[in-house]
């Protein structure tokens, strides 16, 4: 499920052997348990009043010391935006451009429809995903200290391809912050909870909202890592 677990010091092969586009990556937690099933309802189930405080939890990721110039969330072409109905990075996104006291920057944008990701090669993830980002209004990117924004890290084919051309256009430095990363060491106990789950089997979470984490993660099986 992840290429690139993490070693003993949290650092995956892409970082170790400098291939990231972008200059540090944070995460709030791993895509397990709890937090995968409130993305799911927040991302297939789209229960949108969850954003504001998946979005806080964001804010616990990020050194105390850290500042930026501009906050930016991971685009979606219209296409998909318009079949999901919103894009969820940018709802992420902006309490961190809050916690700034900036107004999320529109500088990044999608130009092509790409198939899903799931179940690609990297090299193919590469390919599937070359000449589908824009720098919009290139001047206000130059130069700047840019916090780019995702739910969740996979295998960080996205995001380095979208820091890739923040850089390109001048970025002087381009940190990634997701929600949640896959991590190899708890993607196969993950497998067996889905299965589990997949089974009838009774979901760790309040019975309240169980159907629509099932629906939800019905529909993640074919659309994640988009």
């Amino acid at each position: 499920m992840d290429d690139y677990p993490l070693d003993e010091y949290d650092l995956c092969m892409v970082c170790r052997e400098g291939l990231a586009n972008f200059d540090a990556a944070y995460s709030f937690g791993s895509y397990e348990g709890s937090l995968q099933q409130l993305i799911h309802l927040f991302k297939y189930a789209k229960v949108e009043s969850l954003a504001d405080t998946l979005g806080h939890f964001m804010l616990q990721a990020l050194p105390l010391e850290a500042n930026f110039d501009l906050v930016i969330a991971m685009p979606m072409h219209w296409r998909k935006r318009w079949e999901r109905g919103f894009n969820q990075a940018e709802l992420l996104a902006e309490p961190v451009a809050r916690r700034y006291g900036l107004r999320l920057a529109k500088n990044l944008r999608r130009t092509r429809y790409t198939k899903s990701q799931a179940g690609l090669t990297e090299a193919d993830r590469r390919a599937n995903l070359r000449g589908s980002f824009e720098v919009w209004r290139a001047e206000q990117v130059a130069g700047r200290r840019i916090l780019l924004i995702d739910d969740v890290f996979t295998t960080g084919s996205t995001l380095r391809a979208a820091a890739e051309v923040l850089k390109a256009a001048g970025a002087a430095h381009v940190a990634a912050l997701t929600l949640a990363r896959v991590d190899r060491a708890i993607s196969s106990r993950s497998a067996l909870k889905s299965a589990a789950a997949a089974w009838g089997q009774q979901p760790s979470i309040q019975p309240a909202i169980e159907p629509q984490v099932s629906e939800a993660r019905q529909r993640s099986l074919s659309e994640e890592d988009e």
